[in-house]
């Protein structure tokens, strides 16, 4: 426990306690009454709720659209299966810049629905409630779907040949079975929209803003740190407890039901019925998740002389189009997201499995304590943790601002929770009386680890680094405080390019995200592949 707890000592809690501290401090003394007269500013109030409802919104409608798909791959085995099952989670590893941008290429200026209808949904809140439905499809289809996949059928049957309807016995027995997994569903819809930033800020325009966007402007627009600080501490505690109530319905789901072997579950369609509600989630997916992405890719081919690769040529050279955005040519950002993600991947894999190890080993309420810890970077602003970075490592023996090892730190900190979510099961399933046995025969510990722990979870290893290394690729809250002009990762480059007006900003914008929604694909194709049952669900 101890590299863990020193590291997130270090690079987490020092900085965000410091820039916290900054805010609600004045000559010395605490002003708690900041927080106060903060909150009951209207333009503040009018932020929490749109940051609320607006959350609300997106998860609602998440749910009404990723539950039919739930069912579908949870019952259904068709051609293709598994192809669809990683086309429908390439949203969720894909940076909220990129999904931000592809929105903005279907219903923004010039969009798709521009062209053939003249319609705009660009700086609208139902672009917004889109992009949030298209990055959750895959929470709901794989939380919900995969314990529908373990229920045994048997028991909805029987209530059938009871004289229960299909509705009735739907709604008495599979719905009461499911609701832990809906309500865990739900509520990890809610923290990640609630905590949206990306997605608002390139889809919402000045009009609408959520807390993280609100954060963000009064840090590095407004200088405001009072009630950048006030923020903060208002997201980590409406955060904190949305993950203290995922936590417990976590628990009540998995002490309370009794699974099967999905294969026992699935079988092909049968009737009108379930071929057409197999169509429609064909047809869902095909609308709300290849549409984007597919006219993403059109608009960084289609340049002002034709379809060609005009935009990735020119990502080649710096201030192409009288452009100053960049000291380097764009394309730089893919080789920097690459090594970076990298880096922060070995060092969430190191602090990860130290502590899904440690809390393998060990219980009670320093544990638990230590559990929630690993969760915190989740529950604070992003935007917060970056700037803190910038005010507290810049002293010796820790002056960092200047070094690049500071931008995988900021994102091992996000892919950490995702490691130990991974290995953490499979960690618990290894009977002990195998590292007893080789204990007994002589192994150290670390010879134990490396001869009975580690070619058990090798598989939940991969699958780790996986989400890891996507997740840090797409990082951008912390990222874009601390990414030298030099070296500027792709999310960053790519809000940088959507900053500036001008037709080719624009579409090399469209073609740097296309790359890097291409990078995270293949990430997850292979952690597709990979994947075990027990390791790959989330």
């Amino acid at each position: 426990m101890a590299v863990p707890v020193a590291f997130f000592a270090l690079f987490f809690a020092y900085p965000v306690t410091a820039i916290v501290g900054r805010g609600l401090k004045a000559e010395g003394d605490w002003q708690f009454g900041r927080i106060g007269e903060v909150l009951s500013r209207p333009d503040i109030l009018d932020v929490l709720w749109f940051t609320t409802w607006q959350a609300l919104a997106s998860t609602a409608l998440t749910l009404l659209i990723a539950l039919p798909g739930a069912y579908v791959f949870a019952r259904f085995d068709f051609p293709g299966k598994q192809v669809l099952r990683a086309v429908v989670t390439v949203p969720f590893v894909l940076p909220t810049v990129v999904v931000g941008t592809a929105f903005l290429a279907l219903l923004g200026r010039g969009g798709l629905f521009d062209e053939l209808w003249g319609v705009r949904l660009d700086t609208t809140v139902w672009a917004i409630l889109l992009a949030h439905v298209f990055f959750n499809y895959a929470v709901v289809v794989r939380t919900v779907g995969g314990l529908w996949s373990q229920l045994d059928p048997r028991q909805e049957e029987a209530a059938r040949v009871l004289g229960a309807g299909r509705f009735a016995a739907f709604r008495r027995v599979t719905l009461p079975a499911l609701a832990p997994a809906v309500a865990a569903a739900a509520l990890m819809v809610f923290l990640f929209t609630f905590t949206s930033f990306g997605v608002v800020q390139i889809l919402g325009g000045p009009a609408y803003s959520t807390l993280e966007v609100e954060i963000y402007r009064q840090t590095a627009q407004l200088l405001d740190l009072p009630t950048a600080a006030v923020l903060t501490l208002v997201q980590f505690a409406a955060v904190g407890g949305i993950l203290a109530v995922h936590a417990a319905t976590v628990r009540r789901r998995e002490r309370a039901l009794k699974l099967v072997d999905p294969a026992q579950t699935s079988r092909r369609p049968r009737g009108a019925g379930q071929w057409a509600l197999l169509g429609g989630v064909l047809l869902t997916a095909l609308l709300l998740i290849l549409l984007p992405l597919g006219v993403l890719v059109e608009r960084s081919l289609d340049g002002p002389g034709g379809y060609g690769f005009g935009y990735y040529e020119a990502l080649q050279s710096v201030g192409a189009g009288g452009s100053s955005t960049f000291l380097v040519p764009p394309l730089e950002a893919v080789g920097n997201s690459l090594r970076y993600a990298l880096v922060a991947t070995l060092i969430a894999l190191v602090i990860g499995g130290l502590a899904a190890a440690a809390l393998t080993r060990r219980a009670g309420r320093l544990v638990r304590g230590f559990d929630a810890l690993l969760m915190l970077p989740l529950g604070v602003s992003a935007v917060t943790v970056g700037f803190g970075f910038l005010i507290t490592l810049d002293k010796p023996p820790l002056d960092l601002r200047t070094s690049w090892i500071l931008v995988p730190l900021a994102q091992a900190l996000v892919g950490v929770p995702f490691v130990v979510r991974t290995m953490l099961p499979v960690l618990r399933a290894v009977d002990d009386r195998l590292r007893e046995a080789a204990a007994v025969l002589g192994a150290s510990p670390l010879r134990a680890w490396r001869e009975v722990d580690l070619p058990l979870v090798r598989r939940a290893v991969l699958v780790a680094a996986g989400f890891a290394f996507a997740v840090s690729l797409g990082e951008f809250g912390a990222t874009v405080f601390i990414a030298r002009p030099d070296n500027p990762t792709l999310p960053v480059a790519v809000a940088r390019l959507l900053g500036r007006s001008g037709e080719l900003n624009y579409g090399q914008a469209m073609a740097l995200s296309t790359i890097l929604m291409l990078v995270c694909a293949v990430s997850l194709l292979l952690l597709e592949r990979i994947r075990t049952d027990r390791s790959g669900e989330f």
